[in-house]
């Protein structure tokens, strides 16, 4: 096999077999020796052990002298593909890219850009994830897959779902931007031209969206394809060009540029093209295939000169040009990158892309004149301000039609409009309609899942930021008061509750879900409970509860586990937004020493005793059901005067005991332990006579 070599060029049998192994081994394929197969197979699988192995030098020979045996398909150079793409994404410092990896990010300008089609959006849909796509590009993707592309979160894009457009969006991309609205309304009744066949008549919608947005890339790569349709190649290439002007690193505008000079038969330019492409993105199917194929019609893909006669169909008479790097870098890069000319000459033109990408006319690109931004731009191109807001925004078109107010942590509902979170949440509280569609909006109860909307956060914090500021401070303010557990307490007017005991909760209406859910926003967890009075609304002491858990239900109804904490006197009853609200202050028993200690002690024990065989001496039915309302009884406690609102088995007592509310009121104002136990005494002592008789 070496006699078909130069000799400068002939690598050392011993060595490729080396290396053939360890490449092969890593990557599990079998080497069969040269008596196990065909010759040109043996040298098709050391020329893929050797290119995987970085030593692209010493396998294009080796593929040359394959194709002598053989003519090779496309799918068989589909090693030598992927190694030359890796180096070319090595040479050009790259990001790996992972096989099926999501699309490239948009220009730093274009926050109106779909994240699906790269084009700017139009008919803006919302999902509930909280990110927006074109509603054009969700109805043709979510049969396959219903996933966002972005936050891959499941169902985002369900198939059953009715896609309504973002009505906010819609109204501020029609006012700030109707030339790119109206160039993305040509670009999808071109689609549909080109589908139903009639080219000529898709072709003149994309003119006219051209001249609307001449900076819009998706229009020139769309238009390339048309143009290839109709074999107009140079024009076909010419949009193609101008597209990786405009987006250099968009993967389709360099697989369209590809396609076009490979129907113009320059197919040593469009495998660089394809290599940049995979470069890009390894798993892209479409740009390997291609470049397998450019490979194959190229006579194996690299350069090289024809001599006269090329007698057979699958044989090669070249002479393999290799050249190597004339850049500083390492000797490991060198190893690595090592590889035809045309491959140089392509991370030349990368480097060119790079250098237009920062030119003038990508800086200058076309924002109309009312949008622009007051950002200062330094020599290099780059904006070193801050956002600062468009001179032509209204902050108006960002307010909350329920509060009046800047959209805060905005929410876009399934039909389609959009409201700050906490707004919306207070009128589902109430009906599970949108407040102004009047759509049922149950299934968005039921999650009890609101994300926020992406795009607009985006909007409101680079265009309105002083607005925004300002806001946030009210919205701190108000979490601030709500958080304050002495002043303007949340008071559940319902029934009593004690220290230590559990107090499960049902929650059905709209003032208290409110309140339940203020609680949880503000991360206290807690709020007070007292019983009515038919006077003040509610009575001068309770109890704070925290909640340990909430359970939602589809209708808005939850279940509520809380404990009791501490007691607390009533200063002053008042109201916000619907539930009652105090000025508390806390209650704490008043600790005894000495001769009153060792007395209370004796009481203690004697009162625990007396309580623990009045509950025993219940019947089994009952005893099961205080058991699992309120749980076991508590141990006695070593010191009585430990805690602060007493030994919790008290509490749990006065729970169990059939006594009326206001029957146990006195026991939650008194702070005198001796005086609380005697009073629980008294209450056993009746209860054990009533039963004897």
């Amino acid at each position: 096999m070496g006699s078909h070599l130069p000799p400068q060029q002939r690598p050392e049998p011993p060595l490729v077999l080396q290396l053939a192994a360890g490449a092969l081994q890593a990557q599990n394929l079998e080497l069969s020796g040269g008596g196990l197969g065909p010759e040109w197979q043996v040298l098709l699988r050391r020329a893929d052990a050797l290119a995987f192995g970085g030593r692209l030098h010493e396998a294009l020979p080796l593929y040359q002298l394959a194709s002598r045996h053989q003519q090779l398909r496309a799918e068989q150079l589909e090693k030598l593909v992927e190694c030359l793409a890796q180096s070319v994404r090595i040479k050009e410092g790259l990001p790996a890219a992972a096989a099926g990896s999501g699309p490239p990010q948009p220009r730093e300008w274009d926050v109106f850009g779909c994240r699906k089609c790269q084009g700017f959006l139009f008919e803006p849909v919302s999902l509930p994830c909280g990110h927006t796509f074109c509603k054009k590009c969700l109805e043709r993707d979510r049969a396959a897959e219903s996933r966002c592309v972005l936050c891959k979160e499941e169902g985002s894009a369900a198939a059953g779902q009715l896609l309504r457009v973002n009505v906010i969006l819609s109204n501020l991309l029609a006012k700030w931007f109707p030339c790119q609205v109206k160039a993305s309304q040509l670009r999808h009744e071109g689609n549909l031209l080109y589908k139903e066949k009639k080219l000529q008549a898709a072709l003149q919608k994309y003119n006219e969206a051209v001249s609307l947005a001449p900076n819009d890339h998706l229009l020139y790569s769309n238009r390339s394809q048309i143009n290839s349709t109709l074999k107009a190649c140079e024009d076909a290439l010419h949009d193609a060009e101008t597209a990786c002007r405009l987006q250099p690193y968009w993967l389709k505008g360099h697989l369209r540029k590809g396609q076009a000079l490979a129907n113009l038969g320059k197919t040593e330019e469009a495998l660089r093209e394809f290599l940049f492409c995979l470069a890009l993105d390894t798993g892209n199917k479409t740009a390997k295939s291609e470049a397998q194929k450019v490979n194959v019609e190229q006579k194996k893909g690299f350069p090289v000169q024809e001599e006269p006669n090329v007698t057979t169909s699958g044989s090669l008479r070249r002479s393999v040009q290799i050249t190597e790097s004339k850049k500083d870098c390492s000797e490991e890069e060198n190893k690595l990158t090592s590889m035809p000319e045309s491959t140089f000459l392509f991370s030349e033109k990368c480097s060119l892309l790079k250098r237009k990408c920062c030119s003038e006319e990508m800086r200058n690109a076309e924002v109309p004149c009312k949008l622009m931004k007051k950002d200062t731009v330094d020599p290099k191109g780059s904006s070193t301000g801050q956002h600062i807001p468009f001179e032509f925004v209204d902050p108006s078109d960002l307010d909350c039609s329920l509060c009046m107010r800047l959209f805060y942590e905005p929410v876009t509902t399934p039909c389609g409009h959009t409201f700050c979170l906490k707004c919306l949440e207070r009128c589902l509280d109430h009906n599970p309609k949108c407040p102004l569609c009047k759509e049922g909006l149950s299934e968005c109860l039921a999650m009890r899942k609101y994300c926020k909307t992406v795009l607009m956060e985006e909007l409101i914090a680079r265009y309105l930021p002083e607005e925004l500021t300002e806001r946030r401070k009210i919205y701190e303010e108000e979490i601030a008061e709500l958080s304050n557990l002495n002043k303007n307490v949340p008071i559940f007017v319902c029934t009593m509750a004690y220290p230590t005991v559990p107090c499960p909760l049902h929650i059905f209406e709209p003032c208290y879900r409110l309140m339940i859910r203020r609680c949880m926003e503000t991360g206290t967890k807690q709020f007070g409970m007292c019983i009515s009075d038919p006077v003040k609304g509610f009575a001068d002491y309770g109890c704070i509860l925290e909640i340990r858990n909430v359970e939602f239900f589809a209708d808005g109804r939850s279940v509520v586990d809380s404990i009791g904490k501490r007691r607390f006197k009533v200063i002053q009853h008042s109201q916000r937004d619907g539930y009652n609200t105090a000025d508390i202050e806390y209650i704490e028993d008043q600790k005894v020493q000495g001769q009153e200690y060792a007395a209370l002690l004796v009481l203690h024990d004697s009162v625990y005793d007396q309580a623990y065989m009045w509950f025993n001496s219940l019947k089994q039915a009952l005893k099961s059901r205080i058991l699992s309302h309120f749980g076991p009884m508590p141990a006695k406690d070593p010191d009585p005067q430990a805690n602060p609102n007493g030994p919790a088995w008290c509490w749990w007592v006065l729970a169990v005991l059939p006594l009326e509310n206001r029957a146990q009121l006195p026991f939650l104002a008194m702070k005198s332990l001796k005086d609380r136990l005697n009073g629980i005494r008294r209450v056993l002592t009746f209860m054990s006579r009533t039963r004897s008789r």
